[in-house]
């Protein structure tokens, strides 16, 4: 076969190659926008089923299209491509087209050119697997942005779908009014519709309400529709401190409604062609916060060595409507003393909320390793969640703690004794008091145990001594507090073993005539050397202050020698002059420093002093007596007229102003307790409109309850002292015949 047969059998491959990658890699760029639009989609659509079959249309004219768009891709069209290769690649030579006729058909010139764009050909398909270019810039930007949307949709509220109930098919509820019935050919209200729409977190259908009186959800939307007798003046809805007139319905020339959302309690009432309705309640349910119960771990848990370094966590949520999400809030503290790091981590736990349950138990593993503890290391977490309503509410924080194995946990230690008792603060007067205390018990001790005792003391006057010879300087056991001189009663007592120097009487000359030459050194050098030791150079203290402190140093030495020798009686007095001059070197260094501050002037004591004179001396009073603001004045004002009707007195038509001031009194009140005060409060309205209109109480067993209910208004009030009753004839006898001798 010669090559240009082999070149002519070659080329509908090649170009047919060519337009399959094309068409592979456009089908998966527009795949990926379109599977993230589908989801989007029907996330979308399960969240809000009202807008889910719009919704659905569109997801499946966007699968035709897609399908279309395909088709027309995959068709393979030589010319189009052969086109396009050529204003692609200028190596082609605008020769493509050669490739889609006949060898048969070319003359020699254009055969030899088809050869060479088959070559050039193969050799860009080599080089370049994806011959022509397909932007993925725009696929991957459209992708991402149609999953940010559909993450939002995932993670706002799902809302319910509306029921198909209106008001217009709500049964009617009874509607009363106050004062005098309306004459049969006015215009008057004949029927009155409530539908309640709750909050659509709520995913609550719509109802309407049987009676005039309802509860319902915080945000709740509540329509009001009236069907009037006859065209008259627009009807109005008195909501609170609110006056909403009613919007006249289309189609319907008798009907009108009014709208709105009710975030709070109130009374509402109807007016219309001069007649007022009775109050009527609203009662709003709020909606709490979720609350959470951790069921797992305990407050603190600790790891032991041979566990698993994991936790298990469990906890209980529930909430009003609906839980929308959840997460679990970890604190890692790694390392020791000032050395401690903190990384806090948060895990989600919204996948276990599907569907958005009102109550659910949560659980989670705290991984310790995975959070990057270690034996020592310590984790705090606790639990937040959120509603529909994006309410938070969160766990107490709970502690877990990996024991620490490098810690030498061995029980040597318990066995040894523990001294709970705190020790002294060893003072000179301490040391008095337990001298004291020797003796007090000398003839109950024996000897051994009084000398160890005495030299205990002994020891303890040693570390005061010493303690307050560095103040003279002195740094060394063997200078401090040596006495210059020996008091004469104490020259026979010296023996051997009694710390002085008794090297004469051995035999060892006192002095030495010829001083060595270490001496001689010693000397030379003294003046140049700084002695730490020396009492005279080493401190700043006065010199009456450092001559005190020398004698107390001296007694603390004597009274040392006592003890040590088992002679506490005698070391008592040189404890107490040592105790003496301390107290005496302590208000001698005392220094006094005026403060600075209002100096007055001197007291004319010579002409003031012991006179009796108290004009001016008195401090001024400001005093006034304000009787105190009586309390609920309107409420006590309407009762007083309430007993007067209650009494059979008569009442003018002004009075019914005092009944209309006690009003919005007893309204605040059936806010909060519509089912005591609400009835209390439509008898005072009869009783006011009846007054008004000078006519008689409607109900004389209004009279009582209104009363009962202004009278709970009232503060309770103090109380009051009674006077203690008088004695009768028997008791003043009887008291009489005791007084008697």
């Amino acid at each position: 076969m010669s090559p240009s047969v082999i070149s002519a059998a070659a080329e509908p491959g090649l170009l047919r190659r060519v337009a399959r990658s094309y068409a592979s890699r456009r089908t998966v760029q527009l795949l990926l926008p379109f599977l993230a639009a589908s989801g989007a989609a029907l996330i979308a659509a399960k969240r809000w089923p009202q807008a889910g079959t719009a919704l659905l249309v569109l997801l499946g004219l966007g699968v035709i299209a897609l399908v279309v768009w395909l088709v027309r891709l995959w068709q393979f069209r030589p010319q189009p491509l052969a086109r396009r290769l050529d204003r692609e690649f200028a190596e082609l030579e605008d020769s493509t087209g050669l490739l889609l006729r006949p060898t048969s058909d070319l003359n020699l010139l254009e055969e030899l050119q088809q050869q060479h764009v088959v070559e050039r050909l193969d050799a860009l398909t080599a080089a370049t697997p994806a011959l022509l270019p397909a932007p993925w810039r725009t696929s991957l930007l459209l992708t991402g942005l149609l999953l940010v949307v559909a993450g939002v949709c995932w993670f706002l509220p799902a809302q319910t779908a509306q029921p198909t109930a209106t008001v217009a098919t709500a049964p009617a509820v009874p509607l009363r009014f106050v004062g005098k019935p309306a004459p049969a050919k006015a215009p008057r209200i004949q029927e009155l519709k409530l539908l309640v729409t709750p909050p659509a977190y709520t995913r609550r259908a719509a109802f309407a309400a049987a009676q005039p009186s309802f509860q319902a959800p915080a945000g709740s939307r509540v329509r009001w529709r009236v069907r009037v007798s006859r065209r008259a003046s627009a009807p109005v809805l008195e909501l609170g401190k609110q006056r909403i007139p009613l919007r006249a319905v289309p189609g319907d020339s008798l009907a009108f409604e009014a709208e709105q959302i009710v975030n709070s309690s109130a009374l509402y009432r109807m007016r219309f062609a001069g007649q007022t309705s009775e109050d009527y309640a609203i009662e709003i349910i709020p909606d709490r916060a979720p609350t959470l119960q951790l069921v797992s771990p305990k407050p603190y848990t600790l790891v032991e060595f041979g566990q698993k370094p994991q936790v298990g966590v469990r906890v209980t949520v529930r909430d009003d409507y609906g839980l929308s999400r959840a997460r679990v809030v970890a604190t890692v503290a790694k390392g020791e003393g000032e050395a401690v790091k903190f990384t806090e981590v948060a895990t989600d736990l919204s996948a276990q909320l599907r569907g958005q349950p009102t109550q659910h138990q949560l659980t989670y593993t705290l991984q310790l390793r995975q959070l990057g503890l270690t034996y020592g290391d310590e984790v705090y977490f606790y639990v937040q969640a959120w509603d529909n309503h994006q309410q938070m509410a969160r766990t107490d924080t709970y502690l877990v703690q990996w024991e620490d194995t490098t810690v030498d946990a061995s029980g040597a230690d318990i066995s040894l004794g523990v001294n709970v008792v705190p020790a002294y603060f060893r003072s000179q007067r301490q040391v008095i008091i337990d001298t004291e205390k020797l003796l007090s018990e000398r003839k109950e001790l024996d000897q051994s145990t009084l000398a160890s005792r005495a030299n205990e003391i002994g020891h303890d006057q040693k570390v005061l001594r010493m303690r307050y010879g560095k103040f003279m300087g002195e740094e060394f056991d063997e200078s401090i507090g040596q006495a210059d001189a020996i008091p004469e009663g104490e020259k026979e007592e010296h023996h051997e073993g009694d710390g002085h120097d008794h090297g004469h009487a051995h035999g060892t000359p006192a002095t030495d005539a010829n001083p060595s030459s270490l001496e001689t050194t010693a000397a030379l050098m003294d003046p140049y050397m700084h002695k730490h030791d020396d009492a005279e150079t080493a401190d700043f203290l006065e010199p009456a202050v450092k001559a005190k402190l020398s004698v107390v140093l001296s007694q603390m030495w004597e009274a040392e020698l006592r003890l040590r020798t088992v002679r506490p009686a005698e070391a008592l007095p040189y404890e107490y002059k040592a105790l003496r001059l301390l107290k005496e070197v302590q208000q001698q260094t005392r220094v006094y420093v005026k403060k600075a501050g209002y100096t007055p002037p001197p007291m004319p004591e010579a002409t003031v002093r012991l006179t009796g004179e108290l004009v001016g001396a008195a401090t001024p009073q400001r005093r006034a007596d304000v009787a105190a603001p009586a309390s609920q004045p309107a409420v006590r004002a309407a009762l007083a007229l309430l007993g007067r009707l209650r009494r059979g007195q008569s009442a003018a038509a002004a009075d019914a102003a005092l009944l209309d001031r006690a009003g919005p009194v007893l309204a605040q009140a059936a806010l909060q307790r519509p089912g005591a005060y609400l009835t209390a409060l439509r008898d005072l309205r009869q009783l006011s409109a009846a007054m008004r209109a000078s006519q008689p109480a409607p109900c004389p067993e209004c009279l009582p309850v209104v009363e009962r209910a202004l009278t709970a208004l009232l503060p309770t009030p103090a109380p009051a002292p009674t006077p203690a009753s008088a004695p009768n004839r028997l008791s003043r006898r009887y008291l009489q015949a005791l007084g008697q001798p």
